[in-house]
């Protein structure tokens, strides 16, 4: 089993002056920290828009800065809004190149579509016609990773002529790709479509335990048929992370940060909101009375609690109820509501220290029995693919535009009676 950190980077209010430019250093604190723990992931949303919800705009810079101050850790974008009124395919083909580049190769592309309107209206992007959006652009983002030049498209949602893009990722032919899940049903199209299944819900193991025979069951069956040029058959599920040696501790320092990450995506999804004008952790903090001391309370008579929050113990019993139900990565949900910088930290360094080693140990085995298992299906899988051609040399279209033109031409000839000549001299 694989780990890693998540991050929305959200920010209750009232904002004062200088907490966004915290916020976003410490996370990246936060991120270096776990490169040298051992973590093996650090995955970072593309959100617009969303008041107290996430400040993640601009993912593709964040993860620049953390490749710049890390060696290890993979860098995933989790996910990147990929339907054209946000990103152009092209733009996002050629800034995910450039990350793997600078990364030495450490990028992962979660493909996403977003979800509530202040997103999709802000853009100009049909409810109902997003996920075909996302998909038809996810796709030919890796063709144009891949492919050189890239033959261009004639889609029904946006086209691009024959174009090199540039520069090529490090990883070839491109890096894993994944896609934003919610349910069972983004589980199936993820499994469908050959990627890696980012399951961005809060289940209980008997439910991922579902969702894993569902996603592997499509990725052994004829319905598999890849949109990239590799299949990436991976389910990560995200879990809430607060440890500490003493259980209420661990439950005082997360518990309000995580149960507010619900309450702000629920309004958000299910609420209009006025833009600027939010006031979520106010109406939460009303909202959810002495919530904290309830669930201490019911811990207190439990030997154990399996929810990301709690002793070393409690998150060992809480990853081997994940990892018997084949889910293959536990991304951990740390900054959330207000917890704590410190408190943060002091969790990733307890986790390293008292519960990674021992599953780091068994990885190796189970990576290799897993491959082994699934390699005649992912073959299969490749050959049902809808291979977008290579041009050859001779197919490949010329623009005129690009044709090598005289710097210099004449509008009128020279008049050889005037003292001098008057040339009109434009460039081309």
């Amino acid at each position: 089993m694989k780990f890693g950190v998540f991050y929305e980077l959200q920010l209750p209010k009232p904002w004062n002056e200088g907490d966004e430019q915290r916020l976003f250093h410490e996370a990246l604190e936060q991120i270096v920290l776990a490169d040298r723990l051992g973590f093996d992931h650090a995955w970072e949303v593309e959100h617009h828009f969303l008041d107290e919800y996430s400040h993640s705009s601009s993912p593709e810079v964040f993860l620049a800065a953390a490749a710049s101050v890390t060696k290890n850790i993979r860098l995933g974008h989790g996910i990147r809004q990929v339907i054209p009124n946000y990103n152009h395919p092209a733009r996002t083909a050629e800034g995910l190149a450039t990350l793997d580049i600078m990364s030495n190769g450490r990028v992962e592309f979660g493909i996403g579509e977003g979800a509530t309107r202040l997103e999709l209206g802000g853009f100009h992007i049909p409810a109902k016609e997003k996920r075909a959006m996302a998909i038809e652009a996810g796709e030919q983002i890796a063709n144009m990773m891949a492919l050189d030049p890239y033959p261009g498209f004639e889609g029904k949602y946006f086209s691009m002529p024959c174009r090199n893009v540039l520069p090529k990722p490090v990883q070839k032919p491109h890096p894993p790709m994944w896609m934003a899940c919610t349910n069972r049903d983004t589980i199936r199209v993820a499994a469908s479509l050959g990627v890696g299944a980012l399951a961005f819900s809060f289940v209980d193991p008997e439910e991922a335990k579902n969702w894993s025979d569902i996603y592997y069951g499509i990725i052994k069956s004829d319905e598999c048929r890849p949109i990239g040029h590799t299949v990436n058959a991976n389910i990560a599920m995200v879990s809430n992370f607060s440890l500490h040696e003493d259980r209420e501790e661990a439950i005082r320092r997360g518990h309000e940060g995580f149960e507010f990450f619900g309450y702000a995506l629920n309004a958000l999804v299910a609420h209009d909101t006025v833009p600027g004008r939010t006031d979520m952790w106010g109406d939460y903090i009303k909202a959810r009375g002495n919530r904290t001391q309830e669930v201490i309370d019911a811990a207190k008579r439990a030997d154990a609690i399996a929810t990301g929050i709690g002793t070393p113990d409690d998150m060992r019993a809480h990853l081997r109820a994940f990892q018997n139900a084949g889910v293959d990565q536990v991304i951990f949900m740390q900054q959330a509501g207000r917890n704590k910088h410190a408190d943060i930290c002091e969790s990733l360094e307890l986790f390293a220290a008292e519960v990674m080693p021992e599953f780091q140990a068994e990885r190796a085995a189970r990576e290799q029995a897993k491959q082994e298992e699934l390699a005649p299906y992912i073959e299969a899988a490749l050959k049902r693919k809808n291979w977008l051609k290579p041009l050859s040399a001779e197919a490949i279209p010329i623009d005129p535009a690009a044709l090598p033109q005289p710097l210099f031409h004449r509008t009128q000839p020279p008049d050889s009676h005037s003292p001098t000549q008057r040339h009109n001299h434009q460039p081309c």
